[in-house]
C-alpha cells in the first residue's frame, strides 16, 4: 500500500524515487522476461548464455558474481543448458578445483540467433525515452548503485 502522508521534502523525494524506480524496473523487467521466455529460456538461462556469448569462457564462480547469483543457483542453472547440449564444463588447468563453462556449438548457435533479437527488443522498449535522456539515466543509475555497494 502506497502511504500519502507527507514527510519532509528529502524524504518525500527519496520515497518518490524508489516507488517510480521501482515500477520502472517491475514493468521493464516483465516484458524483458516475456521476450526471453519466447526463446525458451528462463531469464537466468538467457543471462548465462549472454554473459558466455560475450565474454568467453568463464569460471561457473565468475558467472555468479557477474549474475549476482548464489553459488548453489547457478549450479542449477548451468546443470539445465548442459541437459540441453547449450554449455558445457571443462576443466581449468590452472585451478584444479575449478572449472570453466564454455558455449557448445549449439549454445553458439542459439546465441547468434537471439541476442540480436533481444537487444532491438530492449532497444524499442527503451526508445520512450531519448537517446540523451537514456544516457542520462544510465549514468545516474549507475552513480546510484555505485554510491549504494556494499564495501568489500
Amino acid at each position: 500500500m502506497i502511504s500519502t502522508r507527507k514527510y519532509d521534502r528529502k524524504t518525500d523525494l527519496a520515497l518518490g524515487l524508489w516507488v517510480k524506480l521501482s515500477r520502472a524496473h517491475s514493468c521493464f523487467s516483465r516484458l524483458s522476461k516475456r521476450d526471453i521466455a519466447g526463446y525458451g529460456l528462463t531469464e537466468p538461462q538467457f543471462a548465462v548464455l549472454e554473459c558466455l556469448g560475450h565474454l568467453g569462457p568463464l569460471k561457473q564462480c565468475d558467472l555468479s558474481r557477474k549474475m549476482l547469483v548464489s553459488g548453489g543457483n547457478m549450479t542449477v542453472v548451468v546443470d539445465n543448458l548442459e541437459k540441453d547440449g547449450l554449455v558445457q564444463r571443462a576443466d581449468d588447468p590452472r585451478d584444479r578445483r575449478a572449472f570453466k563453462v564454455t558455449l557448445t556449438g549449439k549454445g553458439k548457435k542459439l546465441f547468434g540467433e537471439i541476442f540480436g533479437r533481444h537487444a532491438a527488443f530492449v532497444t524499442h522498449a527503451a526508445s520512450v525515452l531519448t537517446e540523451r535522456e537514456q544516457e542520462e539515466l544510465a549514468r545516474l543509475l549507475k552513480k546510484l548503485g555505485l554510491g549504494l555497494r556494499e564495501p568489500r
